[in-house]
């Protein structure tokens, strides 16, 4: 399976807990020598002007955090357009999901995900989306961006027991109407990280229903990196992310 990663992702570019030493490392780590690593390249600024405002694009130039928040974009985009022929992983930072139009919070800088999504309709590759986000935190600035597009079905699970959610998560795939599936993958919601609900196998089982549903529907899919703070079990979270989507 293609993993969209680059060196520049190691580079601790703030003081956030997204971008601490070790986490790149972590995940690097657990999947290596299982995957093939596909380098990210950034995105063109029509891409991010076409989610952002100029004065949300300014504020991040000045912040100095253009050049790694487009890398992330950009490895977003390419993860997307791999998705659309073979499961892919965007092993990519800063995050996003907290990035709307004209503002950002909690760690991220562009959304990511709303980034990708829309550069495969503008190019007509999509008619119809569904983003999964597993995030212990909601994806306001997916939600923000893409919510009322009219395209794009976002789910952020809600439940606080760990079956009832995926059992949700089963659900809200059993009706998706894609041709593509996005997953915002943020592993802080694992029992060993900040929301202390999820296992490791969980996470391989909703690799397994994305791939699933995607089979259904005849849809591409893939999945990007979002939250996840606990380097101990980080990499091996994402590998069973990873394998649930390659079916290994």
């Amino acid at each position: 399976m293609k993993v969209i990663y680059h060196e520049d992702f190691y580079r601790v570019y703030t003081s956030d807990p997204a971008s601490e030493a070790g986490r790149i490392e972590a995940v690097m780590e657990a999947i290596s020598g299982r995957v093939e690593l596909v380098e990210a390249s950034p995105a063109p600024i029509e891409d991010i002007e076409a989610v952002h405002t100029p004065a949300h694009i300014a504020r991040i130039r000045a912040s100095g955090l253009h050049e790694i928040a487009s890398l992330a974009a950009g490895g977003a985009i390419g993860a997307a357009e791999t998705g659309m022929r073979e499961p892919c992983f965007g092993l990519i930072r800063p995050p996003g999901h907290h990035a709307s139009a004209d503002s950002s919070w909690g760690f991220c800088f562009y959304s990511n995900m709303a980034v990708a999504i829309d550069h495969l309709k503008r190019k007509g590759a999509i008619e119809r989306a569904h983003i999964l986000d597993f995030d212990l935190h909601y994806g306001d600035g997916t939600v923000n961006i893409l919510g009322r597009k009219g395209y794009v079905s976002i789910h952020n699970p809600s439940s606080h027991d760990r079956s009832s959610y995926l059992k949700e998560v089963a659900s809200e795939l059993a009706a998706a109407q894609a041709d593509i599936i996005g997953i915002s993958a943020g592993f802080d919601n694992h029992e060993q990280d900040w929301g202390g609900l999820l296992s490791t196998d969980d996470y391989r089982l909703m690799g397994t229903m994305v791939r699933e549903a995607a089979q259904r529907l005849g849809a591409g899919f893939f999945a990007i990196l979002e939250g996840g703070y606990n380097h101990a079990v980080l990499g091996r979270n994402v590998l069973a992310l990873v394998q649930g989507m390659g079916g290994c």
